[in-house]
């Protein structure tokens, strides 16, 4: 399986595409300022106290509070909270948890009430990012991640990740990690780590205990709510998650972005640094390598994936449902069980692809074609088990029921990717009515004139691949050169093939648009 992410880097945000052999199975996007992403650490503000729900809302500067449940403080917030007040009493004076004398746990049957008050600082790491009308959700019990090993605060114990199925493996590690770590410091030791040296994972822990207690010199100054910690920016958490051997190629728009990603992999894996390449061109990167192609094809309330088969997904409030349908699919030669079965198989390959491409969370409930067979059920049963496995996501799934449904809970800590496949005509505004096509080059001729007699002479008209073949249409006497000539300017045709059929803009030598 070879692995590639192509990135497109704009103004306003940060679009990422992780393909699997060529295939579209992870899109994010992240706004370039964004807030309160899962792992920032937060000084926040206590606001209120609710014995009902026995939690409390912590002011941490989002419109809304979000929320702190007792469950999620974890055992040792008491010793968490000595160490904020020792740091927000001392100025100057760098604070380690290893010379700490830890507290006793809180009482896990205990009420919010006992711990917090109502205007008390407290430090929190968002556990799940705002969605629709919630505020995010905290926890007190922090991490901090790295590649190998992922870093606990006020801990002491070594866990080692259940991936790794080597007994011998898992005891080095845990020795090895026994030795190195400092006191009062736990850790959980990632998959990645397996084989690695001492000195790497030495390393690693270092750095990130420096980043834990340097985040605190300056504590003192702050105000809440403040960010204390952020995480990582989601490119970069992406690669230090999912980097790989099978990883081949990297993509990216943005020269800038593509030195800082190939100077972070050369820290954490050297030989994989040349497979960063800066992709240039008057083309949209997602464009010029077919990805926005797949993401039309696969965004939608409609999914065709095998034989004229397809999904429809419709998304409640409380859940989200699948429906499979094999549409005109048949074979013949074939029963309806063993279509059935064939079809089912298909859409649980698809089913896994769009939950990781749309990051659906909550309940999900699919409702596969009916099969009478227990062992047909139980086939579909374990490929939808074996490909979700590649879903970094937790999930749990159950066994399809006699009706042929299937249940499936996905960890929800971001707001569901979400994208408009079928948009309001841009030429008719919704109308369902255009003018003619054949005043089109009209239309952009007057544009073009407009433009020209604002000063710009060397311009840019960006089209659909069908336009731009008609205005390129001949050898010598072609529409391009015509305006070039009538309008005394210097023209360049691109072909955009994301645009609609009558669509167009027109950009400056600057390759800055021009707002017509």
């Amino acid at each position: 399986m070879s692995n590639e992410l192509v990135i497109d880097v704009n103004p306003n945000e940060i679009v990422i595409a992780l393909l699997s052999n060529r295939q579209l199975v992870e899109l994010t996007r992240e706004k370039s300022n964004l807030q309160f992403a899962v792992g920032d650490i937060y000084l926040g503000k206590v606001k209120k106290i609710m014995p009902g729900l026995n939690a409390a809302f912590v002011d941490v500067g989002y419109e809304k509070d979000a929320f702190l449940h007792y469950l999620d403080l974890g055992h040792q917030f008491r010793s968490l909270n000595k160490f904020l007040q020792q740091a927000l009493a001392r100025k100057g004076r760098n604070l380690s948890i290893s010379k700490m004398r830890l507290e006793q746990d809180i009482d896990k049957n205990g009420k919010m009430s006992d711990v917090l008050k109502s205007g008390q600082y407290i430090l929190v790491q968002v556990a799940k990012e705002p969605i629709s009308t919630k505020g995010p959700r905290l926890c007190s019990e922090i991490s901090i991640a790295g590649r190998n090993i992922v870093l606990i605060p006020f801990s002491d114990k070594v866990s080692i990740s259940q991936k790794i199925k080597s007994t011998e493996e898992k005891n080095r590690l845990r020795q090895l990690l026994q030795s190195i770590k400092p006191k009062n410091y736990g850790i959980i030791v990632r998959t990645v780590a397996e084989g690695k040296r001492v000195a790497e994972l030495d390393q690693e822990l270092r750095s990130l205990v420096e980043k834990w207690e340097g985040s605190f010199q300056h504590i003192r100054d702050m105000q809440p709510p403040k960010l204390v910690l952020g995480e990582m920016d989601r490119t970069t958490a992406i690669l230090r998650d999912i980097l790989n051997s099978s990883f081949e190629n990297i993509y990216v728009n943005d020269a800038s972005a593509a030195k800082d990603i190939k100077n972070y992999i050369a820290g954490i894996a050297p030989e994989k640094s040349k497979i960063v390449k800066h992709v240039t061109g008057d083309m949209p990167i997602f464009d010029q390598l077919g990805v926005d192609k797949q993401i039309k094809s696969s965004f939608g309330k409609t999914v065709s994936f095998k034989n004229g088969a397809y999904l429809i997904i419709e998304h409640t409030e409380a859940f989200h449902v699948i429906d499979v349908n094999s549409g005109n699919r048949s074979k013949a030669g074939n029963d309806q069980e063993t279509n059935a079965l064939e079809v089912n198989l298909a859409a649980a390959d698809e089913i896994a692809r769009q939950l990781r491409l749309r990051d659906m969370g909550g309940i999900i409930v699919v409702d596969f074609i009916d099969m009478h067979s227990a062992e047909n059920r139980q086939k579909v049963f374990e490929r939808m088990k074996e490909v979700m496995g590649q879903d970094r996501t937790k999930h749990n799934i159950l066994p399809l029921s006699k009706f042929g449904l299937m249940q499936i809970t996905r960890q929800r800590v971001r707001p569901e990717m979400n994208i408009e496949i079928q948009e309001t005509c841009p030429t008719c505004l919704g109308s369902g009515k255009i003018s003619p096509a054949v005043l089109l080059t009209d239309q952009i001729e007057e544009k073009l004139k407009s433009v020209s007699e604002r000063g710009e002479k060397k311009l840019t008209l960006k089209v659909h691949p069908f336009v731009a073949a008609y205005i390129n249409k001949g050898f010598w006497k072609t529409l391009r050169r015509e305006w070039q000539s009538k309008l005394g300017i210097k023209l360049a045709v691109k072909e955009i093939p994301s645009y609609d059929l009558l669509g167009y803009k027109i950009f400056d030598q600057n390759n800055q648009e021009i707002e017509l």
